[in-house]
C-alpha cells in the first residue's frame, strides 16, 4: 500500500502538531513552512481532521490546530479515516458462485484486508515519530525533525 499525497500530508501535518510543546496550537503557515506543504491545501486536511475529531482550532493571535489527543492515542487508520483515505481492496467485488479458485482469493483478500486494517488502527503517531527519529539518527541527521 502507497500513501497517496492527501494522507501523507495529513500524516506530516499531524507529526508536526506532536512535536510542539505540550501539543499546544500551531498556525497552518507554520506547519505548512517546516513541512514544506501547500497551506491551502494543509488547511482543507486540517478541517477534515478538526471534523473527524483529531485536531482542535483555536482562533486569535495564538490560535492554530493542536491534536485532540496524545499521539500515541491517535492511530494511522484514524488519521487516514479522517481524510476519506481507504484500505478496502475490492470495494463491491462479488465472487462467482462457479469458481471455487473465486471464492478462494475472495476470502484471502478478505482476510488479508482485515489484517492490514488492525495494522493501520494499531500503529500511532508515537510510533510513526520514534520511527523516523531513529531513521534519522542511524542516517546523522541534524535535531531539526521534518517528515
Amino acid at each position: 500500500m502507497k500513501l497517496t499525497t492527501k494522507s501523507h500530508y495529513s500524516v506530516k501535518a499531524l507529526l508536526d502538531l506532536s512535536l510542539q510543546s505540550d501539543y499546544g496550537p500551531a498556525s497552518v503557515k507554520a506547519i505548512a513552512t517546516r513541512q514544506d506543504l501547500p497551506a491551502p491545501y494543509l488547511e482543507k486536511l486540517l478541517m477534515e481532521m478538526r471534523r473527524a475529531g483529531l485536531v482542535h482550532s483555536l482562533r486569535g493571535v495564538q490560535g492554530g490546530y493542536q491534536l485532540a489527543y496524545p499521539p500515541h492515542q491517535i492511530s494511522l487508520g484514524q488519521i487516514l479515516e479522517a481524510v476519506g483515505e481507504t484500505v478496502d481492496p475490492l470495494p463491491h467485488y462479488q465472487p462467482d458462485v462457479e469458481q471455487a479458485e473465486d471464492w478462494v482469493t475472495f476470502s484471502l483478500w478478505k482476510q488479508l484486508h482485515q489484517k492490514l486494517k488492525e495494522s493501520l488502527y494499531s500503529i500511532t503517531l508515537a510510533d510513526l515519530y520514534y520511527d523516523a527519529r531513529s531513521w534519522q539518527a542511524s542516517q546523522d541527521e541534524e535535531s531539526n525533525f521534518i517528515v
